[in-house]
């Protein structure tokens, strides 16, 4: 499960999660070239300016934060839906 964040569709969002892994997602996202930011309050903050870039932010979420359950699902529901193409 990703955590709660503020939601305003595309645009600034704020995500709360463990300060353990916000520099590592943080680090990941800038290489993706998602503009995003680690303030003093805990929080990671991503620019979110389209579709492909919430994309990307999910996934990356999911690779950090998900248990090897539900990746492992994650992948197997893809699977089946490439195979039904």
């Amino acid at each position: 499960m990703l955590p709660p964040s503020s939601y305003n569709a595309l645009g600034d969002q704020v995500l709360q999660i463990p300060l353990s892994d916000r520099w590592r997602i943080c680090y990941r996202l800038q290489e993706l070239m998602i503009p995003c930011s680690c303030p003093a309050d805990g929080s990671l903050r991503v620019q979110v300016n389209s579709l492909q870039a919430a994309m990307l932010v999910r996934s990356t979420m999911m690779q950090f934060l998900a248990s090897r359950h539900d990746l492992v699902n994650w992948l197997e529901r893809c699977w089946h839906y490439t195979a039904e193409s």
